[in-house]
C-alpha cells in the first residue's frame, strides 16, 4: 500500500524537554490510523509534526515522498492544502452561520461565485451527515455531536487527501460518538480519504485498520488492533485488560 507519510528516527522538544526520540511511523494511502497513548506521550507534538506545524530537531519527514522540512515555507504550504484538520474543540467561529463557516474556507482558496460555494458546503454537510438546514444555523445552535461534524464538514471543505482528527469524539456522549464514527469510517469506503486519528476512545478502535501506540518518545507498537493484547507494555496492558477493553477490542 502506498505511503503518504513516512517519519523517520524524530525527535522533537520544548526547549529542554524531549518529547520524542527516535520515533518511526508510516501512514498508507487510504486508511484509518488511530493514534494512541498515555498523557504526556507526544501525540498532539507528533499531530503538529505530521500538519508540518512544528519542526523536528533531528529525523526527516516524508510526505509523498518528499522530505518535508527540506522544502520552501511555499511547498511547504501546498502540501498542508491537502490536509483537513478536525481540532479538539472544532474551532467554529460562531459569530457566522456553518454555511458561512464553511463557505469561508472554500472563497479563501478558489475564486467562485457565492452560490457556487453555497452548493459546495451542503455536499459538505451531506457528508458529514448533517441536514441542509444546518447550513442556516449557528454552531450554538448545534448540539455537541452535530457541532463536531460540521467541524467535519469544514475539514472536508477542500477534499483533503489526508484528514487529521485529533480526539474527534471527545466530550460526545456514545450514542453521539458511535455516530461519528460511522459517519468518518463511511467517508473513508465512498472518498478514499486517508484519516489519521488522534484518540483515548477505545470504542473508536473498532473503525481503524491499524493502530499505533505511542511510550517513551517513540511508537511501541503499530498494526492491526487485535495485536494490542500483545505489546508488552503497563499502560497497554492495563488499557486492553480492562473490561472496556476485553469487551470492544476482544469484540464482546
Amino acid at each position: 500500500m502506498e505511503e503518504i507519510i513516512r517519519i523517520e528516527n524524530l525527535t522533537t522538544a520544548y526547549g529542554n524537554r524531549i518529547i520524542h526520540r527516535g520515533l518511526n511511523l508510516t501512514v498508507k494511502k487510504g486508511e484509518i490510523l488511530s493514534i494512541l497513548g498515555g498523557s504526556g506521550a507526544g501525540k498532539s507534538t507528533l499531530l503538529k509534526v505530521m500538519l508540518l506545524l512544528k519542526k523536528p530537531l533531528e529525523g526527516r519527514v516524508y510526505i509523498y515522498g518528499v522530505d518535508a522540512f527540506a522544502m520552501t515555507e511555499a511547498e511547504r504550504d501546498a502540501l498542508r492544502r491537502r490536509m483537513g484538520v478536525l481540532f479538539q474543540a472544532g474551532a467554529l467561529f460562531s459569530s457566522i452561520t456553518v454555511g458561512e463557516n464553511i463557505t469561508y474556507v472554500i472563497r479563501k482558496r478558489h475564486k467562485i461565485p457565492q452560490d457556487a460555494a453555497c452548493e459546495m458546503a451542503i455536499f459538505k454537510l451531506r457528508l458529514a451527515n448533517l441536514s441542509d438546514e444546518v447550513f442556516n444555523m449557528y454552531p450554538d445552535q448545534l448540539s455537541g455531536g452535530m457541532k463536531k461534524k460540521a467541524a467535519l464538514a469544514r475539514a472536508l471543505a477542500l477534499d483533503p487527501d489526508v484528514l487529521f482528527l485529533d480526539e474527534p469524539t471527545s466530550g460526545l456522549d456514545p450514542i453521539s460518538a458511535d455516530d461519528f464514527d460511522r459517519t468518518i469510517s463511511e467517508i473513508n469506503r465512498l472518498l478514499g480519504t486517508t484519516v489519521v486519528m488522534i484518540t483515548h476512545d477505545l470504542a473508536s478502535l473498532r473503525i481503524s485498520h491499524r493502530v499505533a501506540v505511542l511510550s517513551a518518545g517513540r511508537v511501541i507498537y503499530s498494526g492491526p488492533v487485535k495485536g494490542l493484547f500483545e505489546v508488552d507494555d503497563p499502560w497497554v496492558r492495563e488499557l486492553v485488560n480492562g473490561e472496556r477493553g476485553r469487551r470492544l477490542l476482544g469484540g464482546t
